[in-house]
């Protein structure tokens, strides 16, 4: 703690000073190393040191031919000759012709002043170093205080060499040699490196503050002059006694300056040579309090902290600290000064000042772009327990091309959508005032990061919106994904309802291994126009609206009921469902219309193992689309650009029609069964979880003797919706699947009722009041039909509808369309109010209709004999 210095020898003791930097030892001191030097001539006023206070003891030609320099011994061996042992004389100043160029320097190591005593009063400064080599007879000496390498002679050491190890630190003086003007080290001692601390803190008074660096720099100074500079002074009283205890800018503790009159605590230090010092200063009560500035970031019932401007620190304050009539709130900009209290920094006299007058980054213009090193793992509750305030990794190129990695938190990113190791970012620089610590900031993501990274992309529409949250109706995806209105990437906008958008569909973190909900990540908006959900079959198709679309679509049975459109000619006149949201405004019966015919894109492909379904979408057809059919044969790739997190939802791509037969199927059996379905195929039960049918086979007595399995390859007809319980013929494969699975029904036949658009009713009452339901996708043939066409259906198990549906006759023909138009043109009210029957007319007798004795045929204008 601080420099201490020490004088020469006296004149009676060894010589202990340096020999010449190079030199080889055994030169002057004849390879006795560790010899002892001879006693020393006294000194008398005639032989004291020179002005010039260091000397060399080489040989010199300008001394007298039989005197050396230190006199009494040949001028040829300076220290005495080869082989014996001469004493080393005083120095002779009379022997110097001249003196160095290097050594005229006043301010040199020794000075010009004498004491009077005759001897140099000038004291070199103590230093402290690390042994950094040591060789035969000499050593080198790596400086603590500075960046210096200095040598020393074994002969310099006090003490004894063989207790002298590489490590050790040592002090010494540092002087130079004469002949070359290099700095070397002399009197050097061995030091403990440890340092006692007192366990007590004292409290005390800073009497000399610390200059600064820029102050000590100016001019040229010497050693010990710097040494001063840098070195403080606190008084100290102890039992009646004032001590001065120095003090250096590292023993300080936090980010404050000292000034005269500070009251601070601290604890005494105590070197190996007892030389006391300061050291963990705190600033208790500053003598010119010093304001300091920060920002409110966290309050509780009756205290909070405030983050510093001045330091990377928070500093506690209790509510009483500030001015009663401001009411203090997260996120204020404030003044305060520093108080220690139970040895705790506190903030006290908070005032607030005006918003944005504490600022603690320089954010520069710059763009820079960069990739994601580490996202923010915003679902992961053990990084919040890192404490770690800067978590994410970024890494880019700097203007010199060399490569910088920088940090960014929560609050760096524009908007709270998900990132991704390897995403493309665009971001700004924010420059921390405090420690010139650098972060990204202003966050971004650039659309090129899905193009590089190839992450499969899905386009949608906003179907719905809650609080927070919405669903999206997927052109992919025949159910609606859930999203967080966090995940949109365009903050500036607000999401709205019919929003076509872009997205990246994961895996829900929230969702268990029960319940494996997806959802959409990374939301871009699209230009309107840009989602298709329907496949183009025709365009500018007229026709005659022959049934008006209600106002909210109707639901019948198991379809969707709209309006009904006519279009075509002759025998290929055709109708087609329409809803009014797809018309600019509502059309009226009889209108003529001109409108487009699209279809539904999407499909499931049932795998070679029967055991689940892979959806499609008809962009990954290889091919046209409407040429696809039921129990096709395909070949096709699962997505593997968003397999991790897809669930078990992964789409097919690459789909293509393979030829009949080149699916190898088990051989089937010869063998018929009769059974009934226990369990149909999960798209007639979307709620099962098990994709396959099931049919069983049972005695006379109701036991069942087997089951078997059966997907949509099993099927006659493809089309054949099997419920439960249906009765149905089938024979099994060598792998016991059923196959050529048939329904027993019976046949019934009917006229039809009624037609509209891809749906019908037949004249078959199945429930009171109510006609059999049919849909154009059960007509057998693709036949035409027409109201009062007579045909030939069967009734689904379970469902008041009609399947296998088969035209018998045309004995009616098409109606006229002036007939229909009359029939069926007229237009409803929906206004007002309507008719509608809820029971058919029944007998007293509970008999449908009137008896037939009641319709005996009568004469005209005769009465009943009982009338």
């Amino acid at each position: 703690m601080g420099s201490q210095t020490k004088p020469f020898r006296s004149a009676d003791a060894s010589f202990m000073d340096y020999v010449a930097y190079g030199q080889r030892s055994d030169v002057f001191f004849s390879g006795q190393t560790n010899q002892t030097a001879a006693p020393r001539q006294s000194i008398n006023p005639s032989n004291v040191f020179p002005p010039i206070g260091t000397f060399s003891i080489e040989t010199t030609t300008m001394a007298a031919p039989n005197q050396g320099v230190f006199g009494g011994g040949d001028g040829m061996s300076v220290l005495g000759s080869a082989g014996t042992t001469g004493s080393i004389g005083v120095f002779n100043a009379n022997a110097m012709m001249s003196v160095p160029n290097n050594m005229n320097n006043a301010n040199n190591t020794y000075s010009n002043a004498q004491n009077t005593n005759g001897v140099d009063a000038s004291q070199g400064t103590r230093e402290t170093g690390i042994i950094e080599k040591l060789l035969h007879s000499y050593g080198f000496i790596q400086c603590c205080e500075r960046q210096a390498r200095l040598f020393f002679h074994f002969s310099q050491f006090g003490g004894n060499i063989e207790h002298l190890k590489i490590g050790d630190p040592v002090e010494f003086e540092m002087t130079y040699d004469r002949r070359t003007g290099k700095p070397i080290a002399s009197q050097v001692t061995k030091i403990a490196p440890e340092v006692v601390l007192s366990e007590e803190r004292v409290t005390g008074t800073v009497t000399t503050e610390l200059k600064s660096d820029s102050a000590s720099s100016g001019g040229t100074t010497s050693s010990s002059t710097s040494s001063d500079t840098t070195t403080g002074r606190i008084s100290y009283e102890n039992r009646g006694e004032c001590f001065f205890l120095p003090y250096t800018k590292d023993d300080v503790e936090g980010n404050v300056s000292l000034r005269s009159g500070d009251k601070v605590s601290f604890q005494i230090a105590t070197n190996q040579r007892g030389n006391l010092g300061a050291c963990h200063i705190r600033l208790e009560n500053p003598a010119h309090p010093v304001k300091y500035r920060g920002v409110v970031c966290s309050m509780k019932d009756t205290f909070g902290f405030i983050e510093r401007a001045d330091v990377v620190k928070e500093i506690f304050f209790h509510f009483s600290e500030a001015d009663n009539t401001i009411e203090l709130r997260p996120g204020d900009d404030v003044e305060f000064i520093i108080q220690t209290r139970n040895g705790k920094e506190v903030a006290c006299n908070i005032a607030r000042l005006p918003p944005g007058s504490v600022i603690f980054e320089d954010v520069d213009t710059t763009i820079y772009k960069g990739q994601v090193l580490k996202p923010l793992d915003r679902n992961n509750p053990a990084r919040q327990q890192t404490n770690d305030p800067l978590p994410g990794r970024i890494r880019y190129r700097a203007a010199d091309h060399s490569e910088v990695e920088v940090p960014f938190g929560d609050k760096d990113q524009k908007g709270d959508y998900t990132l991704r190791h390897g995403d493309w970012v665009q971001f700004l620089l924010a420059t921390d005032r405090r420690d010139q610590l650098q972060r990204a900031t202003s966050i971004s993501l650039l659309d090129e990061t899905f193009q590089v990274s190839g992450e499969k992309r899905e386009q949608g529409m906003v179907a719905s919106l809650k609080e927070g949250f919405g669903f999206l109706r997927c052109v992919e995806r025949s159910v609606r994904l859930f999203f967080h209105f966090t995940e949109v990437l365009d903050t500036s906008r607000e999401i709205s309802v019919d929003d076509e958008v872009e997205f990246t569909v994961i895996q829900d973190p929230g969702s268990s291994f029960a319940n494996n909900r997806q959802s959409a990540i990374r939301i871009k908006h699209l230009p309107v126009g840009t989602v298709k959900f329907e496949t183009l079959i025709e365009s500018n198709v007229e026709g005659v609206v022959s049934r008006e679309a209600p106002k909210s679509p109707i639901k019948s049975q198991e379809r969707t009921e709209g309006g009904v459109i006519t279009y075509g000619q002759g025998p290929n006149k055709k109708t087609i469902m329409y809803f009014l949201k797809d018309c600019d405004k509502p059309p009226r019966v009889g209108d003529k219309v001109r409108f487009n015919i699209c279809q539904e894109n999407f499909g499931f492909i049932e795998t070679v193992e029967h055991d689940q379904e892979v959806f499609f979408h008809f962009s990954n057809f290889v091919g046209n689309s409407n040429t696809l059919e039921l129990g096709q044969e395909v070949e096709y790739t699962l997505s593997t650009r968003n397999a991790i997190n897809a669930g078990n939802c992964i789409p097919a791509e690459n789909v293509k029609v393979l030829p009949k037969g080149t699916i190898q199927q088990p051989k089937v059996l010869s063998a018929s069964f009769s059974g009934s379905v226990l369990r149909p195929l999960r798209c007639i039960n979307p709620d099962q979880v098990e994709y396959s049918g099931l049919v069983q086979v049972k005695n006379e007595s109701g036991d069942t003797l087997s089951t078997h399995e059966f997907g949509i390859t099993s099927l006659k007809n493809h089309r054949d919706l099997l419920q439960k319980d249906d009765v149905v013929t089938f024979k099994v494969d060598e792998l016991n699947r059923a196959m050529e699975i048939a329904p027993v029904r019976t046949k019934k036949q009917a006229k039809v009722d009624s037609i509209k658009g891809q749906f019908g009713f037949l004249d078959f009452e199945v429930d009171e009041g109510k006609k059999l339901f049919f849909h154009m996708s059960d007509v057998q043939g693709n036949a035409n039909l027409y109201l009062g066409d007579t045909v030939e259906f069967s009734i689904r198990n379970g469902k008041t509808s009609a399947c296998n549906v088969v035209k018998l006759n045309d004995a009616n023909g098409p109606r006229p369309e002036r007939l229909i138009s009359r029939i069926k043109l007229n237009s409803v009210d929906d206004s007002g109010p309507r008719l509608t029957a809820i029971r058919a007319p029944k007998g007293p007798d509970g008999t449908k209709g009137f008896h037939a004795s009641a319709r005996t045929p009568r004469l005209n204008a005769v009465c009943p004999v009982n009338a």
